[in-house]
């Protein structure tokens, strides 16, 4: 298989991998040192197929021995740096990442199939995440509780701190490798917690670069590591007793897989979602339109966030089908690097496999494609809509049922807000719903009555750098990521009762 040279604008990446026979091979950083190991990993373009780079594939030795030091060492090493230093550190990285922004831009682009603008947009993300950074710190603080409340506790008075547990693992999927590592890392760092990421399989060099400017910011060493292993060898990884928090973020199978395994941990799990998307009879038609199509095709339906299901009043039902099809036959299909793509390739070709699997099955009980559903090559297919009319067919197909990471949505119209709200409750996920109209009172009853992490008014579901807090019920996880929001997650509550019965301090009535 042909390869394709990365060709970094910047040198502060040069100890980080060697060129052998136009290979890249990149090393991976544990407590402070960049290592490779006797397996190598091949990293493949969903472009094209091409071989990019090769990285580190970890021996357990290896990774026992960095938990080991990062357990013993690293958790105390970041606690007792003060927390002013590590806000100007977490600055420092982010000035290291506008400087290599081309670079970041690059692997995101080459090594996750994204468009340039999408990359350009999980870069600044990042970038932003860390410069909020300050938002995070104010939900540090802790209370104080005074005893006179309760005859039991005359006489004495409390503090209630919030303190890191230790060390956090973070695990990274594939569709924004850059930006969930540092928002992870910095809510962990943040609070105080040693930080070990798992980086995706399939697109982990963003990572590798993003561990290269944590170095170069003055990090403490033994605080962070990349633990460059597969997802199907990292059972004995998450089950771990020297991990004290999972910050997962992935498929509800996997996460299902971790939680079960894992034992007593604080978890901060954020799964499968793929959202529905409620237009009602007073919408804006053509926004509405616009804002659903983009839901769908966003890097290529591979985001937690899409849109997967269109649910229609009847009355406006044929206007709105119609003009999402004209505005799916807009969309731009190719190769990322070109400007005019609106959608590039899927991250691996199962990806299309399991998408042309849930076109058949939903064929097989009854929708109908209006749009898309063709292959057009090992990684790349159309966008697809899938009109259903029999609701009870409905709920049996695969693409209802299960979160299918790529570009497909069904539609179906409805006559009640309670078919509605049943439709889109009864999904095993609920992480995000769009609803689209102006009447107020009916909004509110939506609002209030589908049981999702977070509603959209008029817009597609999107996260963003996490100003709004996002997080799923039901399937689709545990907890909320978010500016501030997750430090409750990677904290402890530790309660100091001060007794001073007898002391005279306090003169009761």
């Amino acid at each position: 298989m042909s390869t394709r040279k990365l060709e970094f604008k910047n040198r502060i990446f040069e100890n980080t991998y060697e060129v052998i026979d136009d290979v890249y091979i990149f090393k991976t950083l544990l407590l402070g040192k960049w290592v490779t190991s006797s397996t190598l990993r091949p990293v493949y373009s969903p472009i094209d197929g091409k071989l990019i780079a090769k990285i580190p594939q970890l021996a357990w030795e290896q990774i026992d021995s960095t938990l080991e030091e990062t357990y013993k060492v690293g958790k105390w090493s970041i606690r007792e740096t003060p927390g002013d230093k590590r806000l100007a550190i977490v600055n420092k990285i982010a000035d290291l990442m506008e400087e290599t922004k081309e670079d970041f831009i690059k692997v995101l682009v080459e090594n996750s199939g994204k468009t340039r603008k999408q990359a350009e947009g999980e870069v600044q993300v990042s970038i932003d995440r860390m410069r909020s950074a300050e938002i995070d710190v104010r939900k540090i603080f802790g209370e104080y509780v005074p005893g006179d409340w309760s005859s039991h506790t005359l006489e004495s008075e409390g503090i209630v701190r919030k303190e890191p547990y230790g060390v956090v693992l973070g695990i990274v999927p594939f569709n924004y490798p850059l930006f969930d590592t540092v928002n992870k890392f910095v809510y962990s760092i943040i609070a105080g917690n040693a930080f070990v990421v798992k980086p995706p399989s399939a697109d982990p060099l963003p990572v590798l670069l993003f561990a290269k400017l944590v170095q170069e910011a003055g990090f403490p060493e033994k605080a962070f590591s990349v633990l460059t292993i597969p997802g199907k060898e990292s059972d004995k990884l998450v089950s771990d007793r020297r991990i004290n928090v999972i910050s997962f973020t992935g498929s509800t199978n996997t996460g299902i897989k971790v939680l079960s395994i894992a034992g007593v941990k604080q978890f901060i799990m954020e799964m499968g979602g793929g959202n529905p998307a409620i237009v009602l009879n007073d919408a804006d038609i053509d926004f509405s339109a616009s804002k659903i199509v983009f839901g769908i095709i966003s890097y290529s339906g591979q985001r937690c966030d899409a849109i997967k299901l269109i649910l229609a009043e009847k009355v406006i039902y044929e206007e709105l089908k119609n003009k999402i099809v004209n505005e799916l036959s807009k969309v731009k299909l190719g190769n990322p690097w070109e400007d005019a793509t609106d959608m590039g390739p899927l991250i691996e070709p199962s990806s299309v496999d399991e998408m042309i699997e849930a076109i058949e099955d939903s064929k097989k009980l009854g929708g109908k494609i209006i749009y898309g559903g063709n292959r057009l090559g090992s990684t790349y297919i159309e966008p697809t809509l899938i009109e259903v009319e029999n609701k009870e067919k409905l709920f049996e197909m695969k693409a209802y049922k299960e979160e299918i990471f790529a570009p497909i949505a069904l539609i179906t119209y409805f006559e009640k807000d309670d078919e509605a709200i049943e439709i889109a409750n009864r999904r095993r996920y609920g992480l995000d719903a769009a609803i689209f109209g102006k009447n107020i009172e009916r909004l509110r009853r939506y609002m209030r009555r589908l049981e999702v992490g977070a509603v959209y008014i008029n817009d597609y579901p999107r996260h963003g750098i996490g100003y709004y807090p996002f997080g799923g019920r039901k399937d689709s996880g545990i907890g909320r990521e978010g500016i501030g929001y997750s430090i409750e997650y990677v904290t402890a509550l530790k309660t100091i009762v001060y007794n001073y019965r007898g002391r005279g301090i306090w003169e009761y009535v």
